[in-house]
């Protein structure tokens, strides 16, 4: 650990609390529908889509309706990405001639995967998607998505700053003002700023470079295993050229990080130097995914008149991120102690620690930071292989995830996440002074409770669920490429990854099969769309709740006291839910190495 790597996560955070309140000062005028600079330009646009798709944007809706167009709209949008890629093959932009994403069992993933803001892929990018596919399907859902998830959140804040109303707005007026104010500007700025930078966009065919050298391969099956022949060696290809995959990159890499996306272009993703090329843009990056989370908490504090809350739960989740940040920084820094007395370094630059799996050009320290900060939001952007770490640091974002990614968070996702988290908190502070625990003038009664441990029940339940089947079984087992605690680690890291909506993968697990593919598809509907439907319904009850005036036995939700608590409640509903299947996982696999023994 460097006193150079600490400043670059410090001026990250500070870049994160400076962006904080203009963005949600911005987000707030938007969605309460004031003016803004921007108005001249867009609400002549606005007013166009709604007389084409025939919206009335002065209908509010009650939060069951509000759900009801959202999963209409979700379900929808899937079905229209799946058809894409079944037909990739006769649709334009297409100049590497791909045909039809098959199996179908991995086009349902992928589809299912992009509606929900997981970005989880089984496939790689370059060798698998269209330009069509990339743009029309992919792109756009990174922008559906996104939109989906934050317009959540400010349906559930509006229902905590609403006083006796039935309503907690419109999901079609606030997903298109999300998309034309708060996405699309930032994004169109954002990518001609990664092309300035050397990030790829173009239309162009893949080229083709003739190698000084020619390379031996291992040829690779169509299952993506390694091809080994009758002598039980390796078969090997001689190849004599490469070639270099391009495309329409910057558009998508944009929206990819400030929706919290986290689907590369390419296999690589933002390790990749046509996704990431330089130290500024590996900022850049890091910058758009936590801003919008940031900025949300911001956002809370003015729609509902507390904005010491806003920053109370901002607090917390920095509190959360600088002791992941440092776990991780400090355990990738360390290195492997059983190559004590090895030089463990990449390269001159490198102060030592482990740099396996890293790119040279970012270092441990910003490699940790990327790996924290993807996993505390629901990015699953990676600029290094999380496989490659060692057990305490690729637990990080293992726990980070595990936690419902609550810590800046994914684009409304991680708001909503910690406001079940606040409802627990509070209702946990008035137990302990006996008395009906209220937050910001309201009530948190029985139906608010119930709600809200549905939601914090269901995700663990559809994790490990499929990961212990996955873990006895054939036809899970099988997709494992490393023994012991490590294996249990890749298995577990893909269904809470799906689950909580991340889409970043551990690595080593072959998981394009049947059961991977579907299951991981299935666990990702569920994160998503069965902790919304919960999430809502504390919305409307709670916009329907009287104003009751804060007295002496209120529980303050502004003080440092607060931001202890709501982390606490955090760390012991999140984190321990899942202890044992960690203590078999990365925490053994670490025992075990400082015993003598890898896997």
């Amino acid at each position: 650990m460097t006193a150079n790597g600490w400043f670059q996560i410090l001026l990250f955070l500070a870049l994160i609390f400076a962006v904080t309140k203009p963005l949600g000062v911005f987000m707030a005028r938007v969605f309460s529908r004031e003016r803004t600079f921007m108005d001249p330009v867009l609400r002549p646009v606005e007013r166009l889509l709604y007389r084409v798709t025939g919206v009335d944007e002065n209908h509010e809706m009650r939060w069951t309706e509000y759900a009801t167009s959202m999963l209409l709209f979700s379900v929808v949008s899937m079905l229209l990405l799946y058809l894409i890629q079944r037909v990739q093959g006769f649709l334009p932009f297409n100049p590497q001639k791909f045909g039809a994403v098959t199996p179908t069992h991995l086009a349902f993933n992928t589809a299912a995967s992009f509606t929900t803001n997981t970005n989880w892929q089984a496939y790689a990018g370059e060798t698998t998607m269209s330009y069509f596919t990339q743009m029309a399907g992919l792109a756009y859902h990174n922008f559906a998505s996104a939109a989906t998830g934050i317009v959540l959140a400010i349906a559930f804040i509006r229902g905590i700053a609403r006083r006796q109303m039935e309503t907690i707005g419109n999901f079609w007026v606030d997903f298109v003002r999300c998309c034309l104010w708060v996405l699309l500007p930032f994004c169109v700025v954002g990518a001609l700023f990664l092309v300035s930078q050397g990030v790829v966009q173009n239309l162009k065919p893949y080229d083709k470079a003739t190698l000084v050298e020619p390379q031996q391969v291992q040829r690779m099956g169509s299952d993506g295993k390694p091809v080994v022949g009758p002598d039980g060696k390796p078969v090997m290809d001689t190849v004599t050229e490469q070639t270099i995959a391009q495309g329409p990159v910057a558009s998508q890499e944009i929206i990819k990080e400030f929706g919290t996306n986290g689907g590369g272009f390419f296999n690589a993703n933002s390790a990749h130097p046509f996704e990431n090329p330089t130290p500024l843009t590996n900022l850049a990056e890091l910058f758009c995914i936590f801003a919008i989370g940031g900025g949300l908490t911001y956002t809370l504090g003015r729609m509902t008149g507390s904005q010491r809350h806003g920053w109370a739960v901002w607090s917390a989740m920095a509190i959360l991120f600088l002791t992941g940040v440092t776990v991780a920084y400090w355990a990738e820094a360390r290195g492997n102690p059983l190559l004590a007395g090895v030089d463990q370094h990449a390269s001159a630059l490198q102060s030592g620690g482990n740099m396996e799996g890293k790119e040279v050009r970012f270092g441990i320290a910003n490699s940790a930071l990327f790996a924290t900060v993807t996993t505390d939001a629901s990015c699953g952007a990676i600029n290094g292989w999380h496989d490659s770490y060692t057990p305490l640091g690729g637990m990080v974002p293992l726990v980070n995830i595990m936690l419902s990614e609550v810590i800046f968070g994914g684009v409304g996702s991680g708001m909503y996440g910690i406001l079940i988290y606040i409802v627990l908190a509070v209702f946990i502070a008035g137990l302990m002074v006996g008395r009906t625990p209220e937050y910001l003038g309201k009530k948190i009664e029985a139906y608010d409770v119930k709600m809200a441990m549905l939601v914090a029940l269901i995700f663990p339940l559809v994790i490990l669920v499929f990961t212990s089947i996955s873990s006895v079984k054939g036809f899970g087992t099988s997709a494992i490429t490393n023994g012991g605690p490590h294996g249990l680690t890749q298995v577990l890291y893909a269904f809470v990854s799906g689950a909580g909506n991340n889409g970043s993968a551990f690595g080593g697990l072959s998981a394009n099969t049947l059961w991977y593919n579907t299951t991981i598809g299935i666990t990702m509907l569920a994160g998503r769309f069965l902790m919304i439907i919960p999430m809502l319904g504390i919305a409307g009850n709670l916009a329907r709740k009287k104003y009751v005036p804060p007295s002496l036995g209120t529980f303050p939700v502004t003080t440092p006291l607060f931001t202890m608590l709501l982390i606490s409640v955090i760390i012991i509903v999140g984190a321990l839910t899942f202890f044992p299947a960690l203590s078999l996982g990365p925490i053994l696999e670490h025992l075990l190495m400082g015993a003598g023994k890898t896997f």
